[in-house]
């Protein structure tokens, strides 16, 4: 009767190296680090496992769930309720690092705004479905997404979270963008926009000093260029083939968290451009088939959805990669699939498998 469904294997297998090449790297980038810091080398590689081995059970499960569930008004309520409830809460929670980010369950660190960036998606691609024929209506369209993601970004920055915030308002820029908006409002958004983040990039001190250390980083080698430097360092030593696996230099004390937000540097210096340029096929990979996948949809919802998820993975890479090798400030977003971190693993991971699912009933015709 019905057709037997087949995810895409491109896709799917871009993703599984990515996971792969992280529970590697995650543990030669923190086991010196471990060690000093818990006397326990494994530590982060054994968290990252079991994050990896719960990510993909969530994305094979979700795999099977026809994305058309997530279409349904109780459920994207009820994930928007969810959300709003757990980035208030986390606001309440004690400070890391001077931020109120994570809630801590079981001694694992769970962070809502990754979730909010899931649950946007899911309500810009319902919204969108429904009105996009009428999307340069204000009050119809674009009214009801800004409310939302506005709502997240507020609550987001006041953790403070500056880049997962930005991240969020291009994702549904994107979207919207996409279903046909016109140049005039994008322009007209783009203008009313750009205060307010140059205002809020200079308002807070730490922020004004990133931005600084970004356009100059050797004015302050030792102080805050420290991090952009050893960075540098590290790409620039690894060379063609790299120091070789294990025998990186700046993880050990130069480069700060050198498993998670800095992780690609040391993928750089121990693989070389060899193993970054794998990485970086993998993300054009993902990025290629999301957008193949979008295109193929069988239904706007699906389309956007795909769009949405694809741009989701795809910004956070680019940002990434773009602050390890100093062309960006430093904004604290991680490597998906590969940086450790549960949250950004298993959200990106669950994502994954709603695109993959939406990728068995796209068309394939080319």
């Amino acid at each position: 009767m019905a057709k037997k469904l087949k995810s895409d294997q491109t896709l799917f297998l871009a993703t599984i190296l990515l996971v792969g090449l992280s529970i590697v790297m995650v543990y030669s980038a923190s086991a010196v680090v471990a060690m000093e810091r818990f006397q326990q080398p494994y530590m982060f590689l054994i968290k990252q496992t079991l994050w990896a081995t719960l990510g993909l059970a969530l994305l094979w499960l979700v795999m099977r769930v026809d994305y058309r569930v997530y279409r349904n008004p109780a459920f994207i309520w009820t994930t928007v309720g969810v959300v709003v409830v757990c980035l208030v809460a986390v606001l309440f929670s004690s400070p890391i690092n001077n931020a109120r980010r994570w809630f801590s369950i079981g001694g694992l660190g769970i962070q809502p705004s990754e979730l909010a960036k899931l649950s946007a998606i899911f309500f810009t691609a319902a919204l969108l479905e429904r009105r996009m024929h009428r999307i340069n209506e204000v009050s119809y369209a674009l009214a009801p997404i800004a409310m939302v993601v506005v709502g997240f970004v507020v609550l987001i920055m006041l953790e403070p979270d500056f880049g997962t915030s930005v991240s969020l308002a291009i994702i549904a820029g994107v979207m919207v963008f996409a279903a046909g908006l016109s140049y005039t409002y994008l322009l007209a958004g783009v203008l009313a926009i750009l205060p307010v983040v140059a205002y809020l990039a200079i308002s807070a001190p730490y922020r004004l000093k990133r931005l600084t250390t970004f356009l100059d980083p050797w004015a302050d080698p030792l102080g805050d260029g420290f991090q952009i430097i050893q960075s540098l360092i590290a790409v620039g030593t690894g060379g063609v083939t790299g120091r070789g696996l294990m025998n990186g230099v700046q993880k050990l004390f130069y480069l700060p968290e050198p498993h998670s937000d800095f992780i690609f540097a040391v993928i750089a210096e121990e693989l070389g451009l060899i193993g970054t340029t794998v990485i970086v096929i993998c993300f054009c990979v993902v990025a290629w088939r999301g957008l193949r996948v979008a295109l193929h949809a069988p239904d706007s919802f699906g389309a956007f959805l795909a769009l949405g998820l694809t741009t989701m993975v795809a910004v956070q890479a680019f940002v990434n990669m773009s602050v390890v090798l100093g062309l960006a400030p430093t904004k604290g977003i991680p490597l998906p699939f590969v940086s450790s971190g549960g949250s950004s693993l298993l959200i990106n991971l669950l994502g994954m498998g709603v695109l993959l699912n939406v990728s068995q009933h796209a068309s394939t015709e080319a």
